[in-house]
């Protein structure tokens, strides 16, 4: 194994760690392929936590405590024939690191399944004897065994158009792929954004022919078309999409026209077939043919029909803007945007602007506002979670700044239960307060309504469960803790009138603009809008988390066979989408049968 420069101390405890994570996982497998749960718990402690992505239950799955863990394990055992534990060479070594508030030895690695390969991650703690047992063990699929990623040693050769004197060349094989004048997809994506492009890189590497269609005229426009001024909130580092990582000159926090221009140019890096100015209109599932009749719109008004066996939608958290029904709103006589229209502050110079809502978009936009010294003022309904993006946000990308590969932080990061998300959270919610205890405290005093969320887990909890709720602070609390950005409650608002809102106190806070910062609906309209109220009500809530913790319909199988569902940010949807494509291969093969309801 290769040793970072460091003292003989270090050295010695790296040595302890590799020696002792490799016992473990000797023992782990002697028990497992002899089907003993009493073994395997053994290996255990009382309170352990186990996550599978696939490797032995076909699932998103988790387990708690010594003998469910040991019993489910040794159970499906028998079905998946998981052997051959060992720690790779060339990954991060076993260490010591701190998980969940617990000192403990981490160490990936890696096996073998009937069906493929698999990897995971091993956290050891010290009992009251002084054995090594695990507290926290994940498993993961990896590979379908004879459908590697086509990446690497794998890679095409390009035989079919390379050096291809008088026929087709690549730029003719791209053109006849696109037009699938031929064919159908077998996969049709919804969404030609971080979570489109994801899954359909995915899905070209495991040889499954996949579209995309974008309503945006161009890949990359549902990020370029957004206000003048967004840039990304959390770090590059963690934002990469699969197989293709950021030029190493771009800045920390993008800017989100460089984001624009990066999507459409790993479309066609990446080879990914892709319809823009498409709109997808409707589908219709056919049991006995197992495949759906898709509708198909494009901006010149014609229209196709596209049979794939799977429908991705991958729109995003939010669907269609929510405009709330607001007393008086009808009665304004200045421009009335809802959020995702607004583009910049400039023709609005020198007037008067009110922003209903306190979410990150409704706090950049104030600021985009200010600085073209326009007299901002926020309204508020409830309560919002504030933090800072730096430090506090930042927190949340300590995997990634650990040192090991992209790959190994990915798979740290899927290792969680709900159970640990949930934990792990609270803890880092708790440090946020600390680091911005005087922004908060200043909010406070304003009468900011300010909360942690629920179980004060913060906002990254709040994301999962509601999709909103909270702001990413770039600077606004600063300005409203100062009186240059106004905050207004919105049970102060009588109602809206010709020139503003009309206070319960009489007085009139004046306004030229008005911007509803009021989010999108769930997906599950678009789910309605497009698939009809019967298909809805048949595959349940979208997003949001279910009674197992996981994200509803999120990255899995969900009670309609030959839909799917992916959405986040960039680096959620880098994980899942790995994830993803191999569950719809698999069901290609044969391997992966639809969901039981």
């Amino acid at each position: 194994m290769n040793f970072h420069d460091g003292s003989l101390q270090d050295w010695q405890e790296a040595v302890a760690a590799q020696t002792a994570a490799g016992r473990w996982l000797q023992e782990f497998e002697l028990a497992l392929v002899a089907l003993d749960s009493d073994a395997i718990g053994r290996l255990f402690h009382q309170d352990c936590h186990w996550r599978d992505i696939l490797a032995f239950t076909w699932d998103l799955s988790a387990f708690e405590g010594r003998d469910a863990v040991a019993g489910k394990l040794a159970k499906n055992q028998q079905d998946v024939g998981a052997a051959d534990f060992y720690i790779p060479e060339g990954r991060k070594a076993p260490r010591k690191v701190r998980r969940v508030g617990r000192e403990c030895i981490e160490a990936i690695f890696e096996f073998s399944l009937s069906v493929g390969k698999g990897a995971g991650i091993v956290r050891l703690t010290e009992a009251k004897n002084g054995d090594l047992l695990a507290w926290h063990i994940s498993t993961t699929l990896q590979e379908i065994d004879g459908h590697a990623e086509k990446i690497g040693e794998n890679r095409p050769t390009g035989a079919a158009y390379s050096r291809n004197f008088g026929g087709d060349n690549w730029g003719d094989a791209r053109k006849k792929a696109v037009a699938y004048d031929d064919r159908e997809p077998t996969v049709l994506v919804i969404g030609g954004a971080q979570a489109g492009l994801s899954i359909a890189a995915r899905l070209n590497q495991l040889g499954v022919d996949t579209l995309v269609v974008e309503s945006w005229p161009r890949i990359g426009d549902s990020w370029r078309k957004r206000y003048h001024s967004l840039a990304l909130h959390n770090s590059i580092h963690l934002n990469h999409l699969p197989y293709l990582e950021f030029p190493p000159t771009w800045p920390k926090y993008i800017p989100k026209d460089m984001l624009g221009l990066w999507f459409e140019f790993y479309a066609e890096a990446m080879e990914i077939n892709c319809w823009t100015d498409t709109e997808f209109v409707s589908g219709e599932w056919h049991v006995d043919e197992r495949c759906w009749t898709a509708k198909l719109k494009s901006g010149d008004g014609t229209e196709r029909v596209v049979r794939p066996r799977h429908l991705v939608f991958a729109n995003g958290v939010s669907s269609y803007p929510l405009i709330p029904d607001l007393p008086g709103l009808d009665h304004f006589k200045g421009s009335v945007i809802h959020s995702e229209g607004f583009d910049s502050g400039a023709p609005w110079k020198g007037k008067h602007a009110l922003i209903l809502g306190t979410g990150s978009s409704a706090n950049d936009i104030a600021l985009d506002l200010h600085s073209f010294d326009v007299k901002t003022t926020l309204i508020q309904r409830g309560s919002t979670t504030v933090v800072s993006i730096d430090p506090s946000a930042r927190l949340n990308e300590a995997v990634f700044d650990e040192g090991p590969p992209l790959e190994d932080c990915d798979l740290i990061v899927a290792s969680a239960t709900p159970t640990l998300m949930v934990e792990a959270y609270k803890q880092v919610t708790q440090r946020m307060l600390e680091l911005d205890k005087e922004m908060i405290e200043g909010l406070k005093g304003i009468g900011f309504k300010f909360d942690v969320g629920e179980d004060e887990t913060g906002h990254q909890m709040k994301y999962f469960r509601r999709g909103g709720g909270y702001n990413l602070d770039a600077g606004s609390s600063a300005l409203m803790i100062k009186g240059e950005i106004g905050l207004l409650d919105y049970d102060q608002i009588e109602q809206f009138v010709e020139k503003g809102v009309l206070l319960k106190d009489g007085s009139t806070v004046p306004a030229d603009l008005i911007v509803l910062a009021t989010g999108y609906y769930p997906q599950k309209e678009l789910v309605r809008r497009s698939l009809g109220e019967e298909m809805l009500e048949s595959i349940g809530q979208v997003w949001g988390l279910g009674e197992d913790g996981e994200l509803n319909n999120m990255f899995r199988r969900t009670p309609q066979e030959g839909l799917w569902f992916i959405a986040g940010g960039l680096a959620q949807v880098r994980i899942n989408s790995k994830y993803l494509a191999l569950q719809i291969k698999a069901s290609e093969l044969g391997l992966l049968e639809p969901r039981k309801v």
